[in-house]
């Protein structure tokens, strides 16, 4: 009997402290490199219309990424078919060439801020687009095929 309430407690500890904050998350697979007209695309209903969250966009690089930095275009559709486009700039990497990110192999992990203390005034469907903006120097047309991300994510956590 003692070990049943010892087991429950300690349960029901793991499943107080555990308190899950993430609302939606989801990854998508880039293979053969990012092309510049690729959208990523999300689709998630609006967590609830009364609390506030956080946005990130996540992304995994290994060392083919042969930037410090990348641009991003992100287009966020709510359900009455409004549209927010923001252009983003992430910082990739140390001057020093040090990856930023976590992760002890090639592979690395950023959580990126996409906004912040966000309240979403409608119920229904959203649509996030993330596309790549990466140029070179000189060059207009941009980087066809951005090699080094291996995957593109979106999370959606509660603000604590």
């Amino acid at each position: 009997m003692l070990k049943q309430s010892l087991l429950i407690g300690l349960l029901m500890l793991v499943a107080g402290c555990s308190k899950n904050k993430i609302a939606f998350a989801d990854y998508q697979n880039i293979e053969d490199g990012w092309k510049k007209d690729q959208a990523v695309t999300f689709t998630f209903d609006a967590p609830d219309t009364l609390n506030v969250y956080d946005l990130f966009i996540n992304l995994r690089n290994d060392e083919r990424f042969p930037y410090s930095n990348i641009f991003l275009i992100v287009n966020m559709e709510f359900p009455e078919g409004r549209v927010i486009t923001d252009t983003l700039e992430y910082e990739m990497a140390r001057p020093n060439g040090e990856w930023l990110g976590q992760g002890f192999t090639d592979l690395k992990e950023n959580k990126l801020w996409y906004k912040e203390g966000v309240k979403f005034p409608d119920t229904g469907s959203y649509t996030l687009e993330v596309y790549h903006a990466m140029r070179r120097i000189g060059n207009v047309e941009g980087v066809t095929s951005l090699e080094g991300i291996t995957d593109v994510g979106i999370s959606i956590e509660n603000k604590e």
